[in-house]
């Protein structure tokens, strides 16, 4: 019996000892999730290992009790507001404030390198705290969809944030009081990689100091995306920058014949041209068979310019485009593009070059190596889907818009073509589904109940007829975490049963739902861990498309609790309210 017990004391000390040396070459979030929950001790081994974390909402815990869980972090990203505050569905005060997380990074989280925070409102004074306390440690610093802050918040990351490597601002909303805050940063840091404020108004910063962090910074600076600005006074930049290889932002005129004779880095492989008609095009040419990124989402061209340039780009693994670029242009890319892992075509202002069924034909057939494929459609077919799925065997991120461009569009409900895109895409793990009444029926959403096994993250718009479609949805998805849908009508009773069928699910947002008479039915998904909020536009509140909006619903999990920082535009929901 005591040599038993010997032989299973060495064998558990073995295997300790194995798991001691392999768990922290584990790194996928998932698998670390599943390893943490096999026993106490391999727990408390993933949370001393663990070097990066997610909080998909900021509201899901709190600063403290993620300290106490992983307290050697070194990259930590946090998301606030729900996505739909990107499209002005969500009022700009709903929430998510770095404060208590600045204030727990700064007097704890010694190993942070890295800190991404995504739609949050952020202050001065965050900035300032997080600059001073933490500023020689930090590696990356991302700002990204922010609000709250100015230019003097970012004086104190330029000044503090010495060894800083990248910093990303893009398409936050920064108030703009002046250009020292980049004087600041080319003065204190020399090894700066990736430099992004694109998509912002910062538009006051001198180009001498662009220079400066071009000649410090001439071994490590490869990425450089900046807000509009005249090309022409960027080319001193550019002849130091002589290692760059992602440029994004400037802007050419309306007075073609100044560019003759300039010139962009020998290395670019990934450019964002604004304004770029077609005049412009042979300063791209010269690089054009090198480039694996392009962005012509604010360009002015037509289809045939997307063409030319297009059909001179064989490396592309990345497109993103207006559909101005047409059925066409997407033959094109089907066609020359056989590298292609990821493209988006967004909705353009014009009638011109629509993106239709036949261009989704032409895509999926010549670029089989796509993960990821966005794309706003004036018509669709169930012929277009099936051929996604049967071609598109690594698609993992699949989204459709139908646009209202067309009155009538013949091959509707998509629901065979929903089951053969699911069928042959089995790694797809995010599904959007925008289309119109009519355009997914009960059947179609049974479909991606039962296909959808791997699909984490759902968008549904204006799918469905009736409740059934929904008890059939919750059949499936066995792995469905986060659940966004719009103008489905479902009533509040099927949503509830819906979150209580699928106990996967982590994140619910619904907007456009079918409203009880009392209001109370929506109560009844109430669960431990669980909370609610209604999302309404109040009072006489600054006019934006979110006034004109109907009241959405926020459901998510959360260790913390009930948050306490509502605005009078959200409501609280819990079994006990008066409604």
């Amino acid at each position: 019996m005591e040599e038993d017990l010997k032989d299973c004391r060495v064998e558990n000390e073995s295997t300790d000892t194995v798991f001691n040396c392999v768990v922290p070459y584990i790194h996928d979030g998932r698998d670390r999730n599943s390893f943490s929950l096999v026993c106490r001790k391999w727990s408390e081994l993933d949370g001393t290992t663990r070097k990066h974390v997610t909080v998909h909402m900021c509201y899901s815990t709190t600063p403290f009790r993620l300290r106490q869980r992983f307290p050697l972090l070194e990259s930590l990203t946090l998301k606030g507001k729900p996505r739909a505050a990107m499209w002005d569905l969500v009022p700009e005060d709903w929430g998510g404030y770095v404060t208590p997380w600045v204030r727990e990074i700064s007097s704890s989280f010694n190993c942070l390198k890295s800190i991404h925070f995504r739609r949050m409102i952020v202050r001065d004074s965050d900035l300032e705290l997080l600059s001073r306390t933490r500023g020689k440690e930090l590696r990356v610093l991302k700002i990204d969809v922010c609000s709250g802050f100015s230019t003097d918040g970012l004086l104190h990351i330029g000044r503090y944030c010495n060894n800083l490597k990248i910093l990303y601002l893009q398409e936050s909303l920064i108030v703009e009081k002046d250009g020292k805050w980049l004087h600041e940063l080319a003065l204190h840091n020399t090894c700066i990689e990736s430099l992004n404020f694109y998509m912002t108004d910062l538009v006051k910063f001198d180009f001498k100091d662009l220079e400066i962090i071009a000649r410090t910074c001439s071994e490590s600076l490869v990425s450089v995306k900046i807000s509009e600005c005249e090309l022409m006074d960027l080319v001193d930049f550019f002849s130091h920058a002589i290692k760059l290889q992602d440029f994004g932002g400037g802007a050419f005129s309306d007075q073609p014949e100044k560019y003759a004779g300039f010139k962009f880095p020998q290395k670019l492989h990934s450019v964002a041209l604004n304004y770029m008609s077609q005049s412009e095009i042979p300063i791209v040419i010269p690089f054009a068979h090198q480039l694996t990124e392009l962005d012509l989402l604010y360009s002015l061209f037509d289809t045939e310019d997307h063409c030319f340039l297009i059909q001179r780009c064989p490396n592309l693994k990345v497109l993103y485009a207006r559909d101005a670029i047409g059925d066409i242009g997407l033959q094109i890319v089907g066609q020359f593009c056989k590298k292609l892992r990821r493209i988006k075509i967004e909705r353009g202002a014009d009638e011109e070059g629509l993106v239709s069924h036949r261009g989704l034909i032409s895509l999926a057939q010549g670029c089989l190596e796509l993960e990821c494929l966005h794309v706003n459609v004036t018509d669709i077919s169930n012929e277009a889907m099936e051929c996604i799925g049967s071609h598109l065997k690594n698609l993992y991120d699949f989204r459709i818009v139908l646009l209202d461009k067309l009155e009538k569009i013949p091959d509707l409900p998509l629901d065979n073509g929903i089951r053969s895109l699911l069928s042959g895409c089995t790694k797809l793990g995010r599904l959007c589904v925008y289309l119109r009444r009519g355009g997914l029926t009960d059947v179609g959403l049974g479909y991606i109940g039962k296909y959808g096994q791997n699909v984490r993250y759902l968008l549904l718009g204006f799918t469905g007829e009736s409740d059934a479609g929904l008890v059939e949805l919750s059949k499936g998805c066995p792995n469905l975490q986060k659940l966004e849908m719009r103008g489905c009508a479902f009533s509040e009773q099927a949503l509830a049963s819906f979150v209580f069928n699928v106990g996967s699910l982590r994140y619910l947002w619904v907007q456009g739902y079918r409203a009880s008479a009392s209001g109370r039915d929506i109560l009844a998904m109430a669960r431990p861990f669980w909370n609610m909020e209604l999302i309404r536009s109040v009072g006489d509140a600054p006019e934006s498309s979110f006034q004109q909006q109907p009241p959405s619903l926020l459901a998510y999990y959360s260790l913390a609790g009930q948050r306490t920082d509502f605005p009078d535009s959200v409501l609280p929901l819990h079994p006990s309210l008066d409604l």
